[in-house]
């Protein structure tokens, strides 16, 4: 296994954990007015990840990075391909990252609900268009022999697309209602409770057809036991919802996202887009990747600073490891709101 192929993985994990994290971030925020029935109640809601949300985009700024200096022509060709969903992606985040710091600035009950109302469009949207983008990652690209795209816009709105994006919306819809019940108490631990019982079965029918079309379309061991994993582990967490093990019920939707997600680049491997007109004209780790100079500098940079990063974000969450009621964080655990649903700073 060469440096390329390393990256790839790296790659491949930062993906994960970006899905991971911000899955339940998306989850939240579009559950916000299936849950949150009272200004209090929504405000308590946005607390839970008022504390971690910026923390958990910076995978998806490391991933893109990292994808552009180590294989920048499936970087030029991916974002040149899929411009306009990644267009309306970027737009969405930075109207929910805006939401979040804007939304306790007022004083106005319209005003709250105002930037509610933009902070569930700017988790709904990527939530599914993410979907999208990797299904036609999975699908491939009309590529020709110099790695351009001959396809139009229509294109990208095909049957895999479609299945992704109902795989990443209903996934991380569980995700986030098992992190609520997991962050929550009182009347809103209930709700969420509720919530993830009747999302669960409509994760569980997308994430079928995406495995199966992921292991008919280039499978392998590896991809049937990802697969199998993503599937019992929503199987699990929707038993385990009906339970007081609020912890494992996350664990599991959450192994679920990362089992999806390594299905995903597993049956892409060794290619990172293949094209649908040749499988000549695929993009490949090894076509794609930069200088093995730039590979050396890159795995000693991310060798040193990814431990800091990482060890960062896990003390952030310790911070904010306190459950929530609708006034609060608990008094028990001596918690304070954070600044998305308080009010002025």
């Amino acid at each position: 296994m060469g440096l390329a192929d390393v990256w790839f993985v790296a790659i491949a994990v930062l993906w994960t954990g970006y899905f991971f994290l911000e899955g339940f971030d998306f989850g939240v925020g579009v559950l916000l007015p299936v849950l949150g029935r009272t200004e209090e109640e929504r405000g308590a809601l946005i607390d839970t990840i008022g504390g971690v949300w910026d923390g958990n985009e910076v995978w998806l700024i490391v991933a893109a990075g990292a994808t552009f200096a180590a294989f920048p022509l499936w970087y030029a060709t991916l974002f040149s391909s899929l411009y306009v969903p990644l267009l309306v992606i970027l737009v969405a985040l930075i109207v929910r990252g805006v939401a979040f710091e804007f939304r306790g600035r007022g004083q106005t009950a319209r005003w709250r609900a105002t930037w509610d109302a933009l902070l569930v469009v700017g988790s709904l949207v990527p939530a599914v268009l993410w979907g999208v983008v990797f299904g036609n990652v999975a699908r491939g690209l009309p590529l020709d022999a110099e790695h351009l795209d001959r396809g139009g816009l229509g294109e990208l709105l095909n049957r895999p697309a479609l299945v992704g994006g109902l795989t990443t919306l209903t996934l991380f819809l569980l995700h986030g209602a098992l992190f609520l019940r997991l962050r929550t108490e009182g009347e809103l631990r209930v709700r969420a409770r509720r919530a993830a019982t009747w999302i669960a079965p409509l994760a569980l029918l997308p994430t079928v057809v995406f495995v199966v079309r992921a292991q008919a379309q280039q499978g392998n061991t590896a991809t049937t036991a990802t697969g199998l994993v993503a599937v019992l582990c929503l199987l699990g967490a929707w038993a385990l919802n009906r339970t007081r093990t609020a912890a494992a019920g996350f664990a599991f939707s959450g192994t679920a996202v990362v089992a999806a997600t390594a299905t995903l680049f597993l049956a892409l491997y060794p290619a990172v887009l293949p094209s649908t007109l040749d499988p000549a004209f695929d993009l490949t780790v090894h076509n794609a990747s930069s200088t093995g100079y730039t590979l050396t500098i890159m795995t000693w940079a991310a060798g040193i600073f990814l431990p800091i990063v990482v060890a960062y974000q896990i003390w952030t969450y310790r911070v904010f490891a306190r459950r929530i009621g609708a006034t609060g964080p608990s008094r028990e655990h001596g918690a304070v709101h954070s600044p998305a649903g308080s009010g002025p700073a």
